[in-house]
């Protein structure tokens, strides 16, 4: 826990200075203001993390952590568990979604077994097995808080050691959307009927099914939602720790480190809700078609970049939203100011005070 405590605090907000002077550099830019919308929000978002103006996004690295769930027992996934193991391993191939992706992007991969309920003999998947799957979580708690606190750890190593210009954060588990919802609706206060979707697909008998099981173990367990690494290791998973402490290694690191969907998300709550900063470092990327996703984003005051009715998993999004932030960057290195140009920006004086580009709509 002192390990956890000192990496959280050494988390620091943004670089206001850089802040500043990148958003100035923007308004001088050869075009009409705001006219590259979300593009100049990263590139000055970046600016803040980095505290450089100029960043170029070259080294991109995509980190998945893979665990078991135990709560498959209760029949809550149309796949069996058997996929965890194959698709950790079809990761390190380029053979999933999320990894092929990557390879198109030139990104890199690393896979991390937090918790597969099997030996994985596979060299590229790195071992920090802490058990072989959790437990049950409609029986008791997941994992022990000892275990939640080490996957946590494990996860911000990862983020923090990585020879990178940006991360996106990943996971690969059967059973753990039943697990993220579960979180959310703890942390939320919410109904479990408002943060349960169907994950890979199922049928309606089993869709019942897995929110009632989500219903019985928060009562079982009774996580205080105050209590971030409780809730976690009481109806959580060890892919999830290990994605929470991700985003806060990160941004200790003050590196930008992308959300992908759902689970990703569920675990950028934790984080930020572990330490708050954090949430300034985060880049979400894809609009998940899961249903908590929504509630997720608002409760950290985001909104994704990106509507593609994905709902992989896996880090997918990632590669794509990494190709978008080093276009905003690109932007604000190498564009024209106006004086570069050879422009009289004068005409603009009187438009760049409030909104002279909307128009509203009269139908």
């Amino acid at each position: 826990m002192m390990e956890l405590e000192k990496i959280i605090e050494s988390v620091k907000a943004l670089d206001e200075a850089a802040i500043t002077a990148a958003a100035k550099r923007q308004e001088n830019l050869a075009k009409p203001p705001r006219s590259l919308g979300r593009l100049e929000d990263l590139s000055v978002q970046v600016a803040g993390i980095t505290g450089k103006i100029y960043n170029r996004i070259e080294k991109k690295q995509l980190l998945v952590f893979s665990g078991d769930n135990g709560v498959v027992e209760e029949n809550v996934s149309s796949a069996p568990q058997s996929v965890t193991l194959q698709q950790t391993v079809n990761l390190t191939r380029a053979k999933t979604g999320a990894s092929v992706l990557a390879k198109h992007f030139g990104c890199r991969v690393t896979v991390v077994d937090m918790g597969v309920n099997a030996d994985i003999t596979e060299q590229k998947v790195v071992n920090c097995k802490i058990a072989y799957g959790t437990a049950n979580i409609a029986k008791g708690p997941a994992m022990s808080r000892e275990q939640a606190i080490r996957a946590i750890v494990t996860g911000a190593q990862f983020a923090m050691e990585a020879d990178a210009d940006i991360l996106g954060i990943g996971e690969m588990g059967i059973g753990n959307t039943t697990t993220s919802s579960a979180v959310l609706a703890v942390l939320l206060d919410a109904e479990v009927e408002a943060v349960t979707g169907r994950g890979g697909g199922i049928t309606d008998e089993s869709f019942l099914k897995k929110k009632d099981v989500i219903r019985r173990a928060i009562e079982i367990n009774s996580p205080d939602p105050e209590d971030i690494i409780e809730v976690i290791s009481k109806v959580g998973g060890f892919d999830i720790a290990a994605m929470c402490g991700a985003f806060i290694g990160a941004a200790a690191a003050r590196r930008p480190v992308v959300i992908d969907g759902f689970i990703s998300a569920v675990a950028a709550l934790c984080a930020s809700k572990l330490c708050p900063q954090v949430t300034g470092y985060m880049i979400p990327s894809h609009a998940s078609y899961e249903l908590g996703y929504r509630l997720a984003m608002e409760a950290m005051g985001m909104e994704p970049m990106l509507l593609l009715g994905m709902r992989l998993g896996e880090g997918s999004g990632c590669p794509l939203a990494f190709e978008i932030v080093a276009a905003a960057c690109a932007v604000l290195n190498d564009m024209a100011t106006f004086d570069e140009a050879g422009i009289d920006d004068d005409y603009l004086e009187e438009i760049r005070v409030g909104d002279k580009f909307s128009v509203e709509d009269k139908r």
